[in-house]
């Protein structure tokens, strides 16, 4: 019976976690800096585009 009891309050702290865990990777979100300079680290645009899209963004 203390096994039972065991495996119920393990479970619940398991389930804590992942609901909290999924919660903190749902409130990090890419600003729209944070996609240009990734785009510019890539290679997809070049520093001109670059400068120009953050001058347009202020």
């Amino acid at each position: 019976m203390v096994i039972f009891w065991i495996l119920i309050l393990l479970g619940a702290v398991y389930l804590t976690k992942l609901i909290v865990g999924g919660a903190k990777r749902m409130e990090k979100e890419d600003t729209p800096f944070d996609i240009l300079k990734k785009r510019y680290a890539r290679g997809e645009i070049t520093k001109d585009e670059f400068e120009e899209k953050k001058k347009d963004m202020i």
